[in-house]
């Protein structure tokens, strides 16, 4: 019934548990408890509700409330048991042999409050720790097989990126165009779910803007926010009819098998004023500059300062990543199985690229009254610099 061609393999659940348990052990810590998601999904390989508890030292525990026989199909995790619910927690550490830990980590950055205090009336005489930052600078480092289907998503979005001139027209809205986009997506196997980690935040696809609505801020972090279809989404798509000689964004995340890759090209149904032709080629000069200065070592901060300063010298800084009071102080993150994952490349931030870290660069003007212009790119960190995913051009492409 279950499909295993997507299964994460065995020894890669394997390894990221074994890299956890090395965390346990350097900081003294008895235990963690896997409760987020896309960390469940992470080092168990199912998605199905439930918690993952790995020991310090032996073997982690799946338990899982719905659906267990769909995770048995899905994780290569040897101890998988029904969990009628989280206060048989304790009961079922001891009936594996374990004792009950003495410390426990739990990922308490996304957390809710009342969980919290739940687990903690469970494990009463437990000293619980915060782990969140360490699996998340765990996950911003890629393997060789995650890096394999981040590829995949890459040239699959090349490939809708080139879909995209068959479709677009003039007075089409908005939202119309992001059907048929996302269709195309759909036809070539994009999950339909786009995950972050932020406390509510939300995305569906990304955004597609054309002329004044690429302007216009919203909630998100992120430099383009659009008018969205009403107040109750306030991002994305609009009613707006596309237009000629206006940028047209397409700002789409392609995510398959749990991973993504992020990633915007411009176009516009005729030619673009000369204002903003300068100002795209502008953004992909400062993309060079990253690229150049970007490698193993580097503090993701550095790069920001120097995108900010090439962005200075090219006479654009009210207009980098945002417009006025509205900018961003950022111009790239960390991307896989969540949109916002480590590194963030943005003002004052102090951690050192590594090798495997994957980074969505996207270096873009927002001009008021006209759109945003712009491209980004998704690249993995390699020995010597940054290896970009995505081939389709980084150019407008004038149809």
């Amino acid at each position: 019934m279950f499909s295993s061609e997507f299964n994460t393999p065995k020894s890669e659940l394997d390894l990221r548990i074994v890299k956890l348990q090395d965390h346990l052990k350097q900081h003294n810590i008895d235990a963690a408890l896997i409760l987020q998601r896309v960390d469940l999904y992470y080092f168990s390989g199912t998605f199905q509700l439930g918690s993952l508890y790995i020991p310090v030292d032996g073997d982690p525990i799946l338990m899982v409330n719905r659906n267990t026989a769909r995770a048995k199909a899905e994780s290569f995790v040897e101890t998988i048991v029904h969990l009628e619910g989280p206060k048989r927690i304790p009961e079922i550490i001891k009936g594996k042999g374990y004792r009950i830990p003495d410390t426990l980590g739990l990922e308490l950055d996304v957390l809710p409050t009342n969980m919290y205090l739940n687990y903690q009336k469970l494990f009463s005489g437990t000293d619980i720790r915060d782990i969140s930052l360490a699996i998340r600078l765990q996950r911003a480092v890629k393997s060789q097989y995650e890096l394999g289907i981040m590829r995949r998503a890459a040239g699959l979005s090349d490939q809708v990126a080139e879909w995209v001139p068959n479709i677009v027209r003039e007075g089409i809205t908005e939202l119309e165009l992001a059907g048929l986009v996302e269709a195309e997506a759909r036809r070539l196997g994009h999950q339909g779910v786009i995950r972050m980690r932020l406390w509510g935040s939300e995305m569906f696809y990304g955004h597609l803007l054309s002329g004044p609505t690429g302007a216009v801020p919203s909630y998100l972090s992120s430099p383009t926010g659009g008018t969205g279809a009403s107040p109750a989404i306030a991002q994305g798509p609009s009613y707006k009819t596309i237009q000629r000689h206006e940028p047209v964004m397409v700002d789409y995340i392609f995510a398959y098998n749990g991973y993504l890759c992020d990633h915007t090209r411009i176009y516009s149904l005729g030619d673009l004023p000369d204002d903003l032709l300068e100002a795209h080629a502008s953004m992909i000069e400062v993309q060079r500059i990253i690229k150049k200065v970007a490698r193993p070592g580097v503090t993701s901060g550095e790069i920001y300062n120097q995108a900010l300063a090439k962005t200075q010298e090219l006479g654009y800084e009210d207009h980098f990543m945002g417009a006025g009071g509205e900018r961003v102080r950022f111009v790239g993150h960390g991307i896989g199985l969540e949109v916002d994952e480590f590194p963030f490349l943005a003002a004052g931030q102090k951690l050192e690229l590594q090798p495997g870290m994957t980074i969505a660069l996207e270096p873009k003007l927002i001009f008021p009254g006209k759109g945003v212009v712009g491209i980004e790119n998704t690249h993995v960190v390699a020995d010597d610099g940054l290896e970009q995913l995505s081939q389709f051009p980084d150019e407008i492409m004038v149809i």
